[in-house]
């Protein structure tokens, strides 16, 4: 009687510096390439993991979800364990767990939290990797707070999408449960919550915000851009060294 495959629930993080994003494609280095070459070294064999969803080139993680199915006999902690040994000092496991056979990463997912930290001024050395440097004056606090205030609910964010490329299916219209935008120092966090976003809606988020903070935008104008369901050269697409993916989540919100 051949083994039973069983589903594996993977928590990562990552730097994604030096990667062509998550997803495998022709040119450029994946992470999901990286942890697949990791596994097959562990198994013994080829095995496939679906992610919760892509990250950008040039986003990091620190709770990106994965899964795959195998025969495994050792328990997570084995594999994580060996998935240290196997994988570079930029990529690393943090949880393996097993799961429901109707676990999916993507699929099961009920939304997401990133976190997306900037510099104002130029960032220190040690920081310029996960910070966006913002230059200038100081930023107006409370005028992106007004205006992150008027993205939060369910909206239609086709102005804060991208194209793909290629034709995509993807609902527009995204519920937003959390934008809130802190600042200790010169350091500024501005976290995003919801059940779901569009292709570089995050970022486009984050640059609108940059730019009423700067006094380009108006809160006024961030508020129209969204009722337009339009994209325009209003809006500007924030780095991608400043975007880490922070939390999957698998339970309904209540709020």
């Amino acid at each position: 009687m051949s083994p039973i495959a069983m589903r594996w629930k993977c928590v990562c993080a990552y730097d994604g510096t030096d990667y062509a994003g998550w997803q495998s494609q022709v040119t450029g280095r994946a992470i999901q390439d990286v942890i697949e070459q990791a596994l097959g070294e562990i198994l013994g064999h080829k095995t496939r993991i679906h992610g919760s969803g892509r990250t950008d080139a040039g986003v990091h993680a620190k709770g990106q979800v994965f899964h795959f199915d195998d025969t495994w006999k050792h328990g997570g902690e084995a594999l994580r364990k060996a998935f240290a040994t196997a994988l570079p000092s930029d990529v690393q496991i943090l949880e393996v767990k097993k799961a429901r056979s109707s676990f999916h990463a993507r699929i099961s997912a009920q939304g997401k939290r990133y976190v997306y930290r900037a510099f104002e001024g130029r960032a220190l050395p040690m920081e310029a990797r996960c910070r966006t440097s913002l230059h200038g004056s100081r930023l107006d606090l409370d005028a992106m707070r007004m205006a992150a205030r008027s993205l939060i609910g369910q909206h239609d964010f086709t102005s804060f999408g991208a194209s793909r490329g290629y034709p995509c299916d993807d609902d527009p219209v995204k519920n937003l449960w959390c934008l809130n935008v802190t600042r200790s120092g010169r350091r500024l966090g501005v976290t995003v919550e919801g059940s779901g976003f569009l292709y570089k809606m995050v970022r486009s988020l984050c640059g609108a915000l940059f730019d009423v903070g700067r006094g380009r935008l108006k809160v006024s104008q961030v508020q129209e851009i969204l009722k337009s369901c339009e994209r325009t050269a209003l809006v500007v697409t924030a780095p991608p060294q400043g975007l880490c993916l922070e939390k999957v989540f698998y339970r309904r919100r209540l709020s």
